[in-house]
């Protein structure tokens, strides 16, 4: 180990021109045993020469991994051309595992490894060295970097990261053909020796398969491997490091191998011949039985269509695959009978749907096998002659009549009698009923066409032998008319004709309708009553196609002398007994332009001046209506102006009652009228003279004779009316004074303030004062009569 260590040393220096390169960008160091010149490179400066000396000596670049011995391991020794041996130079050692992987002797320079090293968890170390002066404590040479490097050893197996593996390779695949690739890691250092070189190997899975031992490529090493013989494979495969050789490490994996389907089986019936029983009362399209060819194929491969071949009964019979279970259903085409046939034979061929070409030579991928059907006899219910019977009968037929038969017979082997019934959920009102026996329909009722002119019913057969087999049938009677209703007049009734018709003039045109059908088509005739052809104003024209045309016989008509007219029209069928009716028509008289378009066929048109429309006289009577309103209007607002009486002098007084416009202040108005002077009669009134009219001379002041405190309000009115009457200052100009008064009479007693003063002294008003400025003056009215009740009490 030392002298492979020591020619890897050499090789190191050889190569590197004597000098140790650092891995991170420091300036280089000079490590060797003697003086030599280097080239030593400083940053941002132009490069020059320089002699120095080599300052380190190494013995070791290499230290091995997994080193299990009792003793540090060495690794190699640092030493400077200063140190001379006495003790004077100090060496330091720093970077990756410095103390904790790599120790140094601080005297001799010599590196140890303290624990065991795992290349593949760590694969070089970077270290730095120094030598410092042990007094001065200063560097003797710069501190230089250097890497330890872990040599590998084979301690690390191959390992299948990917295993256990799953493959396929298709059955009856031709010999290499490709089935998996697998491969092993080795962690150990593949550019070191042999350990990490792997070769692949089968330990399990031979003749089938074989692998390369180079790339670990698998592939098939025995043709024709068939499926169905044999579908899962498993492989064990070992890959071994050292190149296979003698003290390799190994690892093993799994391949789970499977061979996947082929079209290579064709479909076989496991039998020639299938048997098979039916009831002949199976319904169509029912399943009668199953057959099912075998492929031992696997999925789409398996999938088989069946087919009947063309033969014996093949076409009453069909045939189909189920999807599930892969046989054949066979199904019921058209209904069997036992007596008509008891058996049929037909063939059924099995084939696949998807062929594979390569394997066509080996035969055809179909079978043939023959099945054969035994009809069972069912006992049946009786079957009806026809599916449907369809009979006539006339209306008002008497009760009993047979109108018809129907016929149903057993025809199971030894037929049994047959029984007839009614179904009365179809004929629940029993119009007719059937003999049991004989099977003969009657009618039970008497039939109306016009109330109903069909029916439908069903009729029940069973046989006597087997109650419970019955089969029905529908009956369909038809009611058959009987001529019973005279013709009418189809709408209209009523119609119209001109004021200036001319004679010969259509005006109407009308057909007739009967409740009665008649098979042929019925024919009508139209003419006027006896009683109306004497002297007729209109007649009746027969077109002879179930039509007439009413006809005008006058030359003009006139809607003041007759408005209406009544014509009977009489109007008979063709069918036997024939039928007839009488039919009156109202024609009225209209008013018409020259074209004989109608303008008007009411009687009250005929006071109208010519030319006037409807929508002219309501526009007349509109206005009408709009001028009287305006004249009612005006009539109340005069009235109500009337009443009103306005004084428009502002300083016009009578008396105590002040008629004014303007609007007063409100509650908290102060300055308002006083009616305190109505109330006390005893207020000496000022000396007020007119400043409408300048007076003539200077009248005194009329001394009004005083009031007594209980005299009646109206007494009090008439002095002042006759007061005013004499008063000479008066002005020439009517005026008014209105004095309000009801009496003692009334019967909701005086509304006014002015008869309250018997029950004033026992009421108080200091409220008032409370209310706010609000109710002011009314607190001092109020509170004014008050201080007068107390004056005069004293």
């Amino acid at each position: 180990m030392l002298t492979r260590n020591c020619l890897s040393l050499l090789l190191w220096v050889l190569f590197d021109g004597g000098l140790l390169t650092p891995l991170q960008p420091q300036p280089p160091q000079t490590l060797a045993t003697e003086p030599r010149e280097n080239v030593i490179h400083l940053p941002g400066r132009r490069p020059h020469f320089q002699r120095v000396k080599r300052g380190w000596v190494w013995n070791q670049f290499f230290v091995l991994e997994e080193y299990m011995g009792s003793e540090p391991q060495y690794v190699g020794k640092l030493h400077s051309d200063l140190d001379k041996g006495e003790g004077t130079v100090k060496y330091t050692l720093s970077g990756d595992g410095a103390g904790t992987v790599f120790t140094i002797d601080e005297t001799t320079g010599d590196i140890h490894a303290i624990r065991s090293l795992d290349r593949e968890e760590k694969p070089f170390y970077t270290l730095r060295a120094q030598a410092v002066d042990i007094e001065t404590r200063k560097p003797l040479e710069p501190e230089s970097e250097f890497i330890i490097k872990v040599q590998d050893i084979n301690d690390n197996e191959p390992k299948f990261l990917d295993g256990p593996y799953v493959a396929s390779v298709p059955e009856m695949s031709p010999v290499g053909a490709y089935v998996l690739q697998v491969k092993a890691t080795d962690a150990d250092d593949p550019t070191y020796g042999s350990s990490a070189r792997v070769v692949y190997s089968i330990l399990q899975g031979q003749p089938y398969f074989s692998i390369d031992p180079k790339t670990g490529i698998i592939r098939t090493a025995l043709p024709n491997m068939d499926r169905e013989v044999k579908e899962q494979y498993q492989v064990l495969i070992q890959a071994k490091d050292m190149g296979g050789q003698l003290g390799g490490l190994a690892g093993t994996t799994v391949v789970n191998i499977t061979l996947t389907d082929v079209n290579d089986n064709p479909p076989r019936f496991p039998k020639s011949i299938f048997h098979l029983k039916v009831p002949e009362s199976s319904p169509i399209g029912s399943a009668i039985g199953r057959i099912r060819a075998v492929d031992p194929d696997f999925g789409q491969n398996a999938e088989i269509e069946y087919n009947i071949v063309p033969g014996d009964g093949g076409n009453l019979f069909d045939i189909s695959t189920d999807e599930d279970t892969q046989e054949g259903v066979i199904k019921l085409k058209k209904p069997l009978d036992f007596e008509t046939k008891k058996a049929y034979t037909f063939k059924v061929e099995a084939s696949n749907l998807h062929l594979d070409h390569r394997f066509q030579s080996a035969g055809p991928f179909k079978d043939t096998a023959t099945v054969k059907i035994s009809v069972l006899d069912v006992d049946e219910p009786p079957v009806f002659s026809k599916p449907l019977y369809t009979m006539e009968v006339y209306e008002d037929t008497p009760v009993g009549t047979i109108i018809g038969a129907v016929t149903a017979q057993d025809l199971d082997v030894g037929s049994s009698a047959v029984r007839y019934f009614i179904d009365w959920k179809s004929d629940g009102d029993s119009y007719f009923t059937i003999d049991g026996t004989e099977g003969t329909i009657a009618t039970n009722e008497l039939l109306d066409r016009e109330s109903t002119a069909q029916y439908n019913f069903s009729i029940i057969a069973s046989k006597v032998s087997n109650p419970l087999l019955t089969s029905k049938v529908n009956i369909l009677i038809n009611v058959l008319d009987v001529n019973e209703f005279p013709p009418e007049i189809s709408v209209p009734y009523e119609t119209a004709v001109c004021e200036n018709a001319k004679p010969g003039q259509i005006i109407q045109i009308v057909s007739a309708a009967d409740r009665d059908l008649s098979p042929t088509g019925q024919q009508f005739s139209f003419r006027l009553s006896p009683e109306a052809a004497i002297k007729p104003n209109f007649t009746v024209r027969d077109f002879r196609n179930n039509t007439a045309g009413i006809e005008t016989r006058r030359n003009g008509y006139s809607r003041r002398q007759q408005e209406l007219y009544f014509l009977p029209v009489v109007i008979e069928d063709s069918s036997y007994p024939v039928q007839s009716s009488t039919n009156t028509m109202t024609i009225r008289v209209c008013r018409c332009d020259s074209d004989g378009t109608i303008l008007s066929c009411n009687v009250e048109a005929i006071f109208l001046p010519v030319g006037l429309s409807t929508g002219a006289l309501i526009a007349i009577l509109l206005c009408v209506v709009i001028l009287l309103a305006i004249v009612v209007l005006y009539v109340a607002l005069r009235r109500q102006k009337k009443k009103d009486t306005l004084m428009t002098s502002k300083e016009d007084i009578r008396d105590n009652v002040i008629h004014y416009d303007d609007e007063g202040g409100g509650e908290e108005d102060t300055q308002a009228f006083d009616i305190g002077a109505l109330r006390n009669p005893k207020v000496i009134e000022d000396n007020k003279i007119r400043r409408d009219i300048k007076p003539d001379s200077l009248c005194l002041p009329r001394q009004r004779q005083p009031v007594e405190d209980h005299t009646d309000i109206r007494d009090f009115i008439n002095q002042r009316l006759q007061e005013n009457d004499v008063d000479p200052t008066a002005p020439p100009y009517d005026s008014l004074a209105t004095y309000a008064y009801e009496g003692n009479g009334s019967v909701a007693e005086s509304l006014s303030s002015i008869d309250s003063v018997t029950t004033e002294a026992d009421q108080d008003y200091d409220y008032l004062t409370d209310w706010g400025p609000r109710f002011k003056v009314l607190a001092d009215m109020f509170g004014e009569e008050e201080s007068y009740n107390s004056d005069k009490g004293t």
